[in-house]
């Protein structure tokens, strides 16, 4: 016997009547739209809104609202009303209002959530002063790390000539991974002299991957109970950064060491509150840079004709600075040289405008109206969200010629690099946003860009390098919103040492 055939009649009519009653006060007591706000599409699921839509593709999503409702729209998604501006000769309009449209709060309870640690908005001047460390992320401190990360990693790479003299085989993704993050957590945090062979790869890695997986589930407030070890991870994680572990690291950034000496001036933070806030820190040097690297290699590899190009300009300029390319010579770049690398520089931002997924978000401060180009108005409610999302425009045609199609030299022109794109017949400020804007955009993003040219040139300086697998990687659609998409697979590849 089913169990609908053991409810009985009255109490099946019973239970649909009621939700149907639930449903209909969701749909009767949802947000109206006012006058002067911009068009409302609140979808017809209770609370998710058009959440599973605008999951499933976004872009296409966005697209056909924007054909129907025009550039601005509000979108109900899992309990928010988001805002949605899609023309880019807009966007200059939501980063210059920051005394509306925050990010400052929003930023803080994502990352309070993902990574427990308390907010340091409640601490006098905490804020402020957590901002100046940023200044250790440009300028003379931007070439002391671009420095150490190139030395830590022509070190891992060293470890690996004398079993390279054959075709050594390795899985893509897991590549990246160990090195880049092997080399930028010595850059950051040092190292511990007295521990011998010591990897942070093998102690930490697989756990970092664990909570990574996790992440985009964190920072919609899912609770952490209802993610599986995530909790027991987390923990472990925050653990290795407790004063009594980071005593022992000699050799910090400038960066982190002011971090440490700003947390040990507020009393009020206890060595667990502390040991969180690194993690933060570590979480936001790798989470983005670490796929980006390995989207990066893989749109070269990909591309022959391209991997050929930037290897030949790599190879010029080591020779025109008299740097031998063989194992055993070190390789110095300065950031200059790194900047005139224009065609592996063109490579990666292709590689970002493809695999880039950062929504660029603010809060409404209080009810306010948005004056946007053309005498057009947008009335916000307090507590509203105002996004951007960039996929639009890296995927427009009317800004990039043939969209879909990798070309790896879109941001070259006359030898130069090219910065030059149109809308309408209008010169954009904003085509190219892996990184945000205005008061959101990613204080680190010098330093992870020199980190993935860091690793090209010393990847392609000293080894052939080919896939050997067919299969194209797709993109994990986990992290859509949050930054750079993970790849949905591994990819098998193989590298030996250039003669």
């Amino acid at each position: 016997m089913g169990l609908l055939e053991l409810i009985s009649p009255r109490t099946y009519g019973l239970a649909l009547a009621t939700a149907l009653a639930l449903w209909a006060l969701c749909v009767f007591c949802r947000r109206k739209r006012r006058p002067g706000e911009a068009p409302l599409i609140n979808g017809w699921i209770p609370f998710l809104g058009e959440a599973l839509n605008f999951r499933n593709d976004p872009t296409k999503f966005l697209l056909s609202l924007q054909q129907k409702y025009g550039d601005v729209f509000t979108v109900h998604l899992a309990g928010k009303y988001i805002t949605f501006i899609t023309n880019p000769l807009q966007f200059v309009y939501v980063t210059k209002n920051s005394k509306y449209l925050q990010f400052k709060e929003l930023a803080d309870q994502i990352s309070t959530k993902a990574f427990d640690h308390p907010t340091t908005l409640n601490l006098p001047d905490m804020d402020e002063n957590v901002h100046k460390a940023y200044q250790y992320l440009l300028g003379r401190p931007l070439d002391v790390l671009s420095d150490s990360m190139m030395g830590n990693l022509q070190g891992l790479f060293e470890k690996m000539f004398s079993q390279a003299t054959d075709w050594e085989m390795g899985n893509m993704n897991k590549f990246c991974f160990s090195l880049m993050f092997e080399a930028s957590f010595l850059t950051l945090y040092g190292k511990d002299p007295s521990a011998v062979d010591y990897s942070i790869v093998e102690a930490i890695g697989d756990k970092f991957n664990k909570f990574d997986a996790s992440f985009s589930y964190l920072a919609a407030s899912v609770p952490i109970e209802l993610l599986g070890a995530a909790k027991s991870i987390r923990k472990e994680l925050i653990s290795m950064f407790l004063p009594e572990n980071m005593s022992r690291w000699l050799g910090a950034s400038e960066v982190v060491q002011f971090r440490k000496d700003l947390f040990d001036m507020y009393e009020v933070l206890s060595d667990r509150n502390k040991a969180a806030h690194h993690f933060a820190f570590m979480w936001a040097s790798v989470g983005n840079t670490i796929p980006a690297t390995f989207w990066a290699m893989y749109y070269l590899l990909r591309h022959p004709e391209a991997l050929a190009v930037v290897r030949d300009e790599i190879d010029h300029l080591l020779q025109s600075t008299g740097q031998e390319r063989k194992p055993g010579n070190c390789i110095h770049l300065t950031r200059e040289q790194l900047d005139n690398l224009v065609y592996l520089e063109s490579a990666i931002n292709e590689s970002f405008r493809f695999c880039s997924s950062s929504t660029n978000i603010r809060i409404a401060s209080e009810d306010f109206i948005l004056k946007l180009e053309g005498n057009q108005e947008v009335s916000l409610r307090k507590g509203d969200l105002v996004a951007i999302y960039p996929p639009i425009l890296h995927m427009d045609p009317e800004v990039y010629e043939d969209p879909k199609k990798y070309k790896f030299d879109r941001y070259v022109e006359d030898g130069k690099k090219k910065t030059t794109f149109y809308k309408q017949g209008r010169k954009l400020k904003y085509f190219l946003m892996p990184f945000g804007s205005g008061i959101s955009k990613c204080p680190g993003r010098f330093f992870a860009v020199n980190e993935i040219k860091l690793f090209l040139v010393l990847l392609l300086t000293y080894f052939d390098v080919e896939i050997t697998e067919e299969k194209q990687v797709g993109q994990d659609k986990s992290r859509i919103g949050l930054g750079i998409l993970l790849p949905d697979t591994d990819i098998a590849f193989r590298y030996k040492l250039r003669n």
